[in-house]
């Protein structure tokens, strides 16, 4: 789990502007569309991999979302080029966990995904179609975020009566907020170059609360 939004200031600025918006949503959304694309490429092609090779390949999608706030300023092909790349090794990363949920409890997979994509598009929706501005709720959840992280790791040497439940409801209301606030960034529009960054943003936030929702109606089964 981690999130890739570096500069929140940038929503209040011409805030209420919809200038160059249609476009903006119509190439944020058709690069997220690619990168879900490569995602399951490689959710398909690691199924079989050791938790090794997948935390290695995570290690690899980390560097590719650095890569992309570095080219972004200096090469639109560049950023592009390592969007797909990033999509499809964070497909490998996951992998693993996705093939035991498919193969122990397929009908989980199927909830959550279903509850992720109700869930993004009420959200969605929100976000985009408030008047309000949303870029402290950006902040706050940006920390929010930092201290899930810390509860994290906190669960894995503490054991915390329904832990992973508290930690699954946390993350999705954290990546609800998240959610919204990066939906009204398309709306406020914020150039055409920015539209690798959103759609790798848009994507970490549909493919955490596909986590959380795995390990939420996971949890259910266990």
């Amino acid at each position: 789990m981690f999130d890739n939004r570096t500069d929140y200031g940038q929503t209040a600025r011409g805030f209420g502007s919809a200038t160059g918006t249609r476009s903006l949503f119509g190439e944020t959304m058709w690069l997220v569309a690619a990168t879900v694309g490569f995602f399951t490429l490689g959710a398909y092609l690691g199924r079989d991999l050791s938790a090794g090779a997948a935390f290695a390949f995570w290690l690899a999608s980390l560097a590719c979302l650095i890569g992309m706030n570095v080219s972004v300023r200096q090469s639109q092909g560049l950023t592009l080029a390592l969007l797909g790349l990033f999509g499809f090794v964070i497909g490998l990363a996951v992998a693993p966990t996705v093939a035991y949920f498919a193969d122990t409890y397929p009908q989980v997979v199927w909830q959550a995904g279903g509850a992720t994509a109700l869930f993004v598009l009420a959200c969605g929706t929100f976000g985009y179609s408030t008047r309000s501005d949303l870029s402290v709720l950006g902040r706050v959840m940006f920390w929010a975020l930092l201290a899930l992280i810390v509860f994290g790791l906190v669960l894995v040497f503490v054991s915390i009566p329904s832990g992973s439940v508290v930690y699954a409801i946390l993350g999705l209301v954290i990546f609800g907020g998240l959610t919204m606030f990066d939906f009204q960034r398309l709306r406020v529009g914020q150039g055409i170059d920015s539209a690798p960054l959103l759609a790798a943003s848009i994507f970490l936030d549909i493919l955490n609360i596909f986590e959380f929702f795995l390990m939420l109606f996971g949890g259910r089964r266990r």
